[in-house]
Order: structure tokens, then sequence, then C-alpha cells
């Protein structure tokens, strides 16, 4: 179990650092908004690039910002469910959804997408737009995040269950969204 939890606090790691990136990608998020319409109002100048360079933050502050998320537990579950449920009873749940649902869909979407990022590499795809970006590496994002998003549920596993056998223990309270 120590080999398994060491490799957890490695997948942590790695996701915590994709994690803070999306975090920079928020700020220049927003100073690219602020500076495309500042731009626009004062020198009536405006591109179809700096829209889409939003559209990819965006894109890479949700597909690189989930697995973090997940790791400092702040994904919805189905409260109803969770708060009727005992620490353990949590701690199996969670080690049942992972297995049941988001490993194979983390995989099953990776594998779906990569073809998709893949095609577009090759061929070099430019948006259709006057002035757009090329295209891969927006798409580049489905997979990585799908694939970093899995190894954290695999991650997040091996806790559910070193913590059923008692080997750590893990916070499972859960605070519903306000609203």
């Amino acid at each position: 179990m120590s080999g398994l939890l060491a490799l957890s606090r490695g997948i942590d790691w790695f996701n915590e650092q994709f994690g803070r990136l999306a975090a920079y990608f928020v700020l220049f998020a927003v100073l690219i908004s602020a500076g495309n319409a500042t731009v626009r109002y004062i020198l009536s100048y405006s591109t179809n690039g700096l829209l889409e360079i939003q559209w990819y933050l965006f894109g890479a502050v949700v597909l690189l910002g989930a697995p973090y998320t997940l790791k400092m537990n702040g994904h919805v579950r189905v409260d109803l469910l969770y708060m009727m449920l005992s620490p353990r009873g949590r701690l199996w749940l969670d080690a049942g959804g992972f297995t049941i649902v988001l490993i194979p869909a983390g995989i099953f979407l990776t594998s779906l997408s990569f073809p998709f990022f893949w095609q577009s590499f090759l061929s070099d795809e430019v948006s259709q737009n006057a002035g757009g970006l090329i295209l891969w590496p927006a798409k580049l994002l489905l997979p990585l995040g799908f694939s970093l998003l899995t190894i954290q549920g695999l991650s997040e596993l091996i806790k559910r269950v070193a913590a059923l056998r008692g080997v750590i223990t893990i916070e499972t309270e859960y605070e519903k969204p306000l609203q």
C-alpha cells in the first residue's frame, strides 16, 4: 500500500502544478479580455485571434483545473445521498464512483479525443475565422485534461482504499453549495 500511496502523492503533486497553471490562465484570460475590450472601444480595432485565445484559456482553466478540483474534494456530488451516509459509507461511495464512473469515462474520453487532436495537429488546422488561430493547441486540451482527470481519479481511489483499510485518514465532510 505504501508504494501506491507514493504514486498517489506523485499524481497529486503533478496535477497541483496544472491547477496552478490553470489559475494563471484565469488571470491571462481576464487581462486579454479587458485589453481586447479597451482596444476595441478606444481604437476601434478587434481581431478574432484575441477572442479565440480567450476561449482557449477558458478551456484550459476547465480541463486543467478539474483534476486539481477533484484532488481538493471540490466537485459536486449527489448531496442528498452523500450527506445521509456515514464517513465510511462516503469512502465506499467515492471508491465506487471512481471505479465505475470516473476512471472508465476518463479513459473513454481520452481515447475518443486524442484522434480529434491528432488529426488537427497533422493537418495544421486553422480556425475558419479571419485572423483565427491554429486549432490543435485547443484540441490538445481535451485528451490532456481527460487523462489528468483519470489519473487523479486513480489517486483518489488509492486514497479511499487506504482509508477504508485504516492506513490513512481522509476528511469526508462535504459542504453542499449554498445555492
